[in-house]
């Protein structure tokens, strides 16, 4: 079984050779991430940290990523997963230990849960739904963003391949 950090490499290697269905940015830097993290009172999960490093944000297939990324027109201001979790904070009353990493499709977030921290500082992938606190009741989609966003990433792949 392939740690958290390796299913982000291979990740990373998937988005790189499946460039003509991928598009991604330049990456982040390392300040960057510290002042996303800072914002967010959080600790990105090594997993997570790893593909943002590389790609800041980015989508697959379909798949997209809200990542950590800044434009010109939104100068200093952070925005994808560091927007979209302070906007869900305040607004729809999101935990804020939780950080926002995809939308669902159906008025949720796909978040990481930073409360639950396993031995690699790898946090727990969830659905939240607005107006829902009760961690009991969010379905657990994986145990790490990394294996996660690799396994989604090859079905996305595989179906866009197929159907092609």
């Amino acid at each position: 079984m392939m740690s958290a950090i390796e299913a982000s490499e291979r990740l990373i290697e998937l988005v790189r050779d499946n460039d003509d269905i991928a598009n991604h940015a330049d990456g982040c830097e390392a300040g960057t991430i510290a002042v996303a993290e800072r914002d967010l009172g959080v600790t990105f999960p090594p997993s997570y940290r790893r593909v943002i490093e590389e790609f800041g944000t980015w989508d697959i297939a379909g798949e997209e990523f809200l990542g950590v990324y800044q434009t010109p027109a939104m100068g200093q201001k952070l925005l994808g997963s560091v927007a979209e979790t302070l906007d869900a904070c305040s607004q729809y009353g999101m935990p804020s230990d939780l950080i926002a990493v995809m939308f669902d499709g159906m008025g949720g977030l796909i978040v990481l849960d930073s409360s639950e921290a396993d031995q690699e500082g790898e946090y727990p992938v969830l659905v939240w739904n607005p107006g829902v606190a009760d961690r009991q009741s969010m379905e657990r989609l994986g145990d790490d963003f990394g294996s996660f966003a690799l396994s989604l990433c090859r079905r996305a792949v595989t179906r866009w391949r197929e159907s092609g």
